[in-house]
């Protein structure tokens, strides 16, 4: 008796051991936001063991965030907090263009038997000593807007960091990756190491950042779940937005090559996927959001020319539509140089398509829409001014 009784001593000992060896619960990734707009903003991060997660947020305003109980939003589905490593909580019924101060909370889950829940560690951004973070919802009234636009970064971060050195944070309301920000998706962590950690690292804790999908992310065994870490209003990757005077049509190109290449390995089903996005899209542009804007911008990784499968579908498919609508100029990537296409070349309206070693800086200003080419040096190396429809 001794001898068994001695045995579980030994094992109990020994487990504890392992236990106390373990890293701690921590937050891994993030906070992010995403879907941000005039009363509703999700925010997202990632912890290295599952739990259930939740936001505190409070108005910025001279109290100190311990002041008082902060409201929680908790991650939660079907009545559940929602137990995992990956942590979404959407907040709503916010108020138009005002700034939040946040927290994001994470308590890991031990073990969950019957009724019975074991809790351990709680995980959270620090409000002790340091600043909280912010955002600042959309205001729809608001006279001018700027933003960025980057693409085709390949997971360099050292360039992204480059692009984005000089940028006036205060004064920036938005950024766009538009497409090919990786190789192809493995992995979170290698998503994340490619482009969102240094996103996290340089603004996107505070300045909304939106995804325009580029046809690298469509490629890798993780590429499916991709949609998951940048939601939007429409649950799809295809939306528009609307900031201040400026509607943005953000599209989805897919991929560049036929369904049938041997490249995809017969797991995609892309031309049907643009149908469809066309049938949204002849249906969004009659909106109010983009009839009543003063500017229109279409956001697509993949431009309408180049001669290639996906870009011949994106000139057939979508420009007819978005030249009946009037849109003002179209932003993408994909071809790792610059051009400019002047309205009248094909199509009756601008198209750039940016260098991979460059970012478009684009804002209102006095009754124009303002675009400038900015190269890593820092040099303006083209600029297109377009006056408002309104």
């Amino acid at each position: 008796m001794k001898k068994y009784f001695l045995i579980i001593v030994i094992f109990i000992i020994s487990f504890n051991d392992l236990l106390s060896q373990e890293p701690a619960f921590t937050v891994t990734h993030g906070p992010y936001i995403q879907g941000l707009t005039e009363n509703e903003v999700t925010i997202i991060w990632t912890t290295n063991r599952k739990g259930i997660a939740w936001v505190e947020i409070a108005p910025d305003d001279d109290t100190h965030f311990y002041l008082t109980e902060r409201p929680k939003y908790f991650s939660e589905s079907y009545g559940f907090k929602v137990v995992d490593s990956i942590h979404f909580v959407t907040i709503k019924d916010l108020r138009p263009n005002t700034t939040y101060r946040y927290r994001v909370y994470s308590q890991e889950v031990l073990s969950h038997i019957g009724t019975k829940v074991l809790y351990g560690s709680v995980a959270a951004t620090n409000v002790y000593r340091a600043q909280p973070i912010a955002f600042t919802t959309s205001n729809p009234a608001k006279n001018d807007i700027s933003f960025l636009v980057l693409n085709d970064l390949h997971g360099n971060n050292e360039l992204m960091e480059n692009l984005l050195k000089d940028t006036e944070w205060e004064k920036t309301d938005l950024v766009f990756f538009n497409g090919d920000m990786t190789n192809d998706i493995r992995s979170q962590n290698q998503m994340f190491g490619d482009f969102l950690d240094k996103a996290v690292e340089l603004f996107a804790k505070e300045t909304p950042m939106y995804y325009a999908r580029g046809n690298h992310e469509t490629r890798g065994n993780y590429a499916t779940t991709f949609p998951k870490y940048f939601p939007t209003p429409t649950g799809q990757l295809y939306y528009l937005l609307r900031q201040g005077p400026v509607c943005f049509v953000v599209l989805d190109c897919g991929e560049d090559k036929p369904d049938s290449d041997l490249e995809y390995s017969g797991i995609v089903v892309f031309d049907n996927y643009r149908s469809k996005q066309a049938e949204w899209l002849e249906s969004a542009l009659r909106e109010s959001d983009f009839l009543e804007a003063s500017y229109r911008i279409v956001i697509i990784h993949m431009p309408p020319f180049g001669g290639w499968h996906g870009e011949k579908e994106i000139e057939t498919k979508f420009v007819p539509l978005l030249e009946k609508a009037g849109v003002d100029v179209m932003l993408c990537g994909h071809l790792h140089r610059h051009i400019y296409k002047k309205a009248g070349d094909g199509q009756n309206f601008p198209i750039i398509a940016n260098s991979n070693r460059a970012i478009i800086k684009g804002y209102t200003e006095h009754g124009s829409l303002n675009i400038d080419i900015i190269n890593e040096t820092g040099k303006i190396v083209d600029s297109l001014k377009i006056p408002s429809q309104k």
